[in-house]
């Protein structure tokens, strides 16, 4: 596929839906990885207008070539790997562009393990997909059919509750649904384990996924806590912000710190080792040194952080954005983190206040520059110099990182520096130069 751009990016297919991502795309992929397995496939989705648009087209495309499908309605990724793997099927796919607005709308594949498919195994649907026709025509019995499971959502939620080690009666909490996924399975989750919860933004119609609520917009449910701790999902529920019993936001790395901590203190922290991306705060690693706990870095992806913990043996790992792995998970699962936050909390008898003090967070100013072409970013000797000079600014008081967006037309500029003064102002100067380069 050389000079192609590729299908896939590190979420998945994703674009404006019925404009960059179209019925007759979702009909071929599902026809390009229907003809690499044989079924089941579990179907999920979130609750934007488009999804059962997307839906109807990949069911229909795996039963053209002789999948049968599952169709487990709206209901978090997480819901949808473990389904996956309670009927040992060999492939899923969500229907959702996770936190993006509601006219976006993606395609993720999941592999058996409940894990996103490697790029290998999504080039080989890719190549497929390319292709295009001949496909597998079957016909009479070898048509694939679609069975419907009404009861997903409790199924999920049963699992997650039966898993959890302590009641968490006297806890109180305010629910940020996103009008996504999690509309229905996090309020029943929390009540199941006999949580006191108030539950904001679980009225989707379709358009409102997302819209000034969620794990993106974590400053939403900071207005209700009012003492208790926020818990802000995102569209399709595999990632969790937190906010404490003060309105204050405790990011994926605030959890990570929190997670890391307790887990090494009852000896659950497996070869000593947390994984994250490139994008943790500095005050995260430096609270992971005072931890004397090892970490391990990757590409920003939940699947690359998946990838690496399962190499190194490893118990947790994370990003800050708040997708978040425990040992035998394959991908984020935020009411997972949720419900695992409770749980410290439970265990220990303390806040989320005082739970969080484990980490000191440096001020950290991104900056999401729209470019005109993202893929030049790597050759562009302007911007890597502004950067060189950026950190020779910084020293070791703080860093920068420039990157591609995986899944929009944007580069990223990060700057973590001893002041947000200083992090701003060394973001807009780098920034300035992306623009000028690449816009």
């Amino acid at each position: 596929m050389a000079g192609i751009d590729r299908l896939f990016g590190t979420d998945g297919i994703r674009g404006r839906a019925n404009t960059d991502l179209t019925v007759d795309m979702a009909l071929d992929l599902a026809r390009a990885a229907g003809e690499h397995t044989e079924g089941p496939v579990v179907i999920g989705r979130d609750t934007r207008r488009s999804g059962p648009m997307f839906t109807t087209a990949l069911h229909a495309g795996f039963s053209s070539v002789g999948v049968d499908t599952v169709d487990v309605g709206v209901l978090p990724v997480g819901g949808v790997s473990r389904l996956l793997r309670q009927l040992e099927a060999p492939l899923a796919v969500m229907v959702s562009a996770s936190h993006n607005p509601a006219h976006d709308n993606g395609i993720k594949f999941i592999g058996p393990s409940g894990g996103k498919l490697n790029d290998e195994q999504e080039a080989v649907i890719e190549t497929r997909y390319r292709r295009g026709a001949p496909w597998k025509h079957p016909d009479g019995a070898l048509i694939g059919i679609r069975a419907k499971m009404p009861d997903a959502v409790d199924r999920y939620v049963e699992n997650l509750a039966r898993n959890s080690e302590y009641s968490l009666r006297g806890l109180e909490f305010v629910l940020d649904c996103a009008n996504g996924a999690a509309y229905q399975a996090a309020p029943k989750l929390f009540e199941s384990l006999g949580a006191s919860v108030e539950v904001h933004a679980a009225g989707p119609d379709g358009l409102n996924i997302n819209e000034g609520c969620g794990a993106t917009v974590p400053e939403y449910v900071a207005r209700y806590v009012n003492g208790r701790v926020g818990l802000a999902f995102d569209g399709d529920a595999d990632r969790l912000i937190a906010v404490d019993e003060d309105g204050v936001i405790a990011n994926g790395d605030v959890l990570m710190a929190v997670f890391a901590k307790h887990l090494k203190e009852n000896g659950e922290l497996r070869n000593n080792i947390v994984v994250s991306t490139v994008m943790a705060n500095l005050g995260f690693r430096r609270a992971m040194e005072q931890l004397d706990v090892d970490i391990e870095e990757t590409a920003v992806g939940d699947r690359y952080v998946y990838e690496r913990m399962r190499d190194v043996k490893a118990a947790l790992g994370g990003e800050q954005s708040g997708h978040i792995i425990f040992y035998r998970g394959t991908s984020g699962d935020g009411l997972r983190t949720a419900v695992r936050l409770a749980e410290v909390m439970a265990a220990t008898g303390k806040p989320l206040t005082e739970l969080r003090k484990v980490i000191t967070e440096y001020p950290q100013v991104l900056h999401n520059i729209q470019v005109a072409d993202k893929s030049k970013l790597a050759a562009s000797t302007e911007i890597w110099g502004a950067v060189e000079d950026a950190e020779r600014t910084l020293g070791d008081d703080g860093r920068i990182l420039v990157r591609a967006s995986g899944t929009e037309p944007l580069v990223r500029v990060m700057v973590e520096a001893a002041t947000e003064d200083i992090a701003e102002g060394l973001a807009s100067s780098v920034g300035d130069v992306v623009v000028n380069s690449l816009s």
